[in-house]
């Protein structure tokens, strides 16, 4: 995905790899990434490099399902998390509602994008989901990390690589 051509307030069906992960994990990854240079250095579950994390704890996983409902969370708790993962390479986010105007530059400075996944709708996402993997923290349940690999699962562009927000444009 060219996210350099994605705009504020475009509709896409986004196809490939998303990683969930909620506060619990965000806080377990910069811990590992604050702990870098550690004598018990461990490593990220995962290359944060070129991915995606959705801002999501799915339900629990229905006989015959792939997955459980996997709506989006409120994505500003994740705020002060960000920075930490896009200097590793995230280069975008998914989840519901507003960002705060540090977030906005951090997106803008790291080339990155906002994704809003629709709200209310998880069983529906959950439709669009081929395949669930555990990759760490189990123990945090359903904010443990999966790799979900999904298929024309809808978003819109809430800001773009240029730091130009949808939110903006539509509440203000």
């Amino acid at each position: 995905m060219n996210i350099k051509s994605l705009k504020s307030g475009q509709e896409i069906l986004f196809s490939g790899v998303i990683y969930t992960a909620r506060d619990q994990a965000h806080k377990r990854l910069v811990d590992i990434i604050n702990n870098a240079g550690a004598q018990n250095f461990v490593p990220l579950p995962f290359d944060l490099k070129g991915q995606f994390i959705y801002y999501c704890g799915p339900t629990a996983t229905p006989k015959n399902k792939v997955i459980g409902s996997c709506g989006p969370t409120t994505s500003s708790r994740m705020d002060e998390f960000v920075e930490p993962l896009l200097k590793k390479g995230l280069l975008g986010m998914i989840g519901k509602g507003r960002r705060s105007k540090k977030v906005r530059n951090l997106i803008k400075k790291y080339k990155a994008v906002y994704l809003l996944a629709p709200a209310g709708c998880g069983a529906l996402l959950a439709k669009k989901v081929l395949s669930k993997k555990l990759v760490a923290f189990k123990d945090l349940g359903p904010e443990a990390i999966y790799r979900l690999e999904v298929k024309d699962f809808p978003v819109i562009v809430g800001i773009d690589s240029l730091g130009k927000d949808t939110y903006e444009d539509l509440c203000d």
